[in-house]
């Protein structure tokens, strides 16, 4: 996972607003869709321990995407998740008490935003100091490749300080220490600038099936939904509130839907998939307590059980 709340984190945060994020609702005014600046970076979440064991060795998706297993060591913690990457964007998947204290409950979860372009972070933050976040939490997350020395990783900014539910979303911005780094295995520069996901993956979805996520639903709590809404609205997504008082945030070529429910309901619900190619039949495959359906056409989605 690329974010979990650790000591030092939380010391970071310190005089973040909290109290400011409840008041902001879907229906306020927000950026035009032109100046959209945050994308759909990742989602994470953690699923029961049967099914992430299922995703962690089936063979399907090694076949459907370009899948990994990946220890990460980065600010002061290690962690190892599940991975399907795409072209752009990706999805991390954890089991119960893969993560410490709270993150590691089944149905924490998390979404992560970023910029195309270096500089648009900080227009972000301006964004949501408009919208009455007045003092957005700021931290800069480190990696550490195995030698013990922390590279900068990339900048994030939230709209509260150490105190979420289950659901943790951050706005994040790629620096160019990492891009620089030969361990990072990233691409040149394609524009001045060019702090792109595209830039950050490598290419090896193209021989896979999977492309790229489109849509991701979660359930959040409603005091999490509130942290979330003011950081899409600066970021560029069209935000809408559905039935049951949640959100469908569209932007980027990525749907972002967010239930409000009770804790004991939240995490993740489903995937959608773009295709590398079009496919004439249906694939139905049961992954743990999951199931993904692959196809026909350039399409796949992945359904998640609740809690048991």
């Amino acid at each position: 996972m690329m974010t979990v709340l650790t000591a030092a984190f939380a010391v970071a945060l310190t005089g973040a607003v909290a109290g400011g994020v409840q008041t902001a609702r879907a229906d306020q005014t927000q950026p035009s869709a032109d100046s959209q600046l945050l994308f759909y970076n990742h989602a994470y979440s953690v699923v029961d321990r049967a099914t992430a064991d299922a995703i962690e060795h089936s063979d399907y998706l090694k076949e459907f995407a370009n899948f990994e297993v990946r220890t990460t060591t980065g600010g002061g913690m290690t962690w190892t998740g599940r991975y399907l990457y795409g072209r752009q964007t990706y999805i991390e998947l954890f089991g119960e008490n893969d993560l410490p204290g709270q993150d590691g409950l089944f149905g924490s979860a998390g979404l992560g935003v970023s910029t195309e372009h270096a500089g648009d972070l900080a227009t972000v933050t301006d964004r949501l100091k408009a919208l009455g976040i007045t003092d957005p939490a700021k931290y800069r997350q480190t990696r550490d490749f195995g030698d013990g020395v922390k590279v900068p990783w990339f900048d994030t900014i939230r709209t509260f300080s150490d105190q979420y539910d289950a659901f943790d979303p951050w706005a994040m911005e790629y620096l160019p220490e990492y891009f620089a780094d030969p361990r990072s295995k990233t691409e040149p520069e394609s524009y001045p600038g060019d702090v792109s996901r595209e830039r950050y993956l490598s290419d090896a979805y193209s021989t896979h099936l999977m492309r790229d996520v489109t849509a991701v639903h979660m359930g959040v709590t409603e005091r999490d939904l509130a942290t979330a809404v003011p950081l899409l609205k600066a970021g560029g997504f069209s935000v809408r509130t559905i039935s049951g008082g949640g959100i469908i945030a569209v932007g980027g070529g990525t749907t972002i839907r967010l239930d409000a429910v009770a804790r004991a309901q939240a995490g993740l619900k489903q995937v959608t998939f773009s295709l590398n190619k079009t496919i004439t039949y249906q694939d139905e495959v049961q992954i743990g307590r999951s199931t993904l359906l692959v196809g026909p056409g350039t399409r796949a989605v992945w359904n998640f059980d609740g809690p048991q």
